[in-house]
């Protein structure tokens, strides 16, 4: 009886994270928000500081995107100054 070739797949090293080699990557994060009777002319009229009436409303989850694949639902809160996005369901 022959001996079992060795495997030519390395052992897994429990030590070493699995998404160090992919995790530099650059994507594209895009956070769906809906924008009803917006016009090519509203895009033109927008400046710094501008407000934009969207079709949103509080409570709703928005869609959260990358690369242009739906990965997960989320919300909008405010911290300290800022709009933050809030994950509430992976998709």
């Amino acid at each position: 009886m022959a001996a079992a070739a060795p495997s030519l797949k390395p052992e897994p090293d429990a030590t070493v994270d699995p998404w160090a080699r992919v995790e530099n990557l650059p994507c594209q994060f895009t956070i769906d928000v809906p924008v009803s009777g917006f016009t090519v002319g509203d895009l033109v009229r927008l400046t710094r500081g501008k407000i934009v009436s969207t079709s949103w409303t509080v409570g709703q989850d928005v869609p959260l995107r990358i690369n242009d694949e739906l990965i997960a639902w989320s919300e909008f809160e405010v911290v300290q100054n800022h709009l933050a996005v809030r994950l509430t369901e992976l998709a």
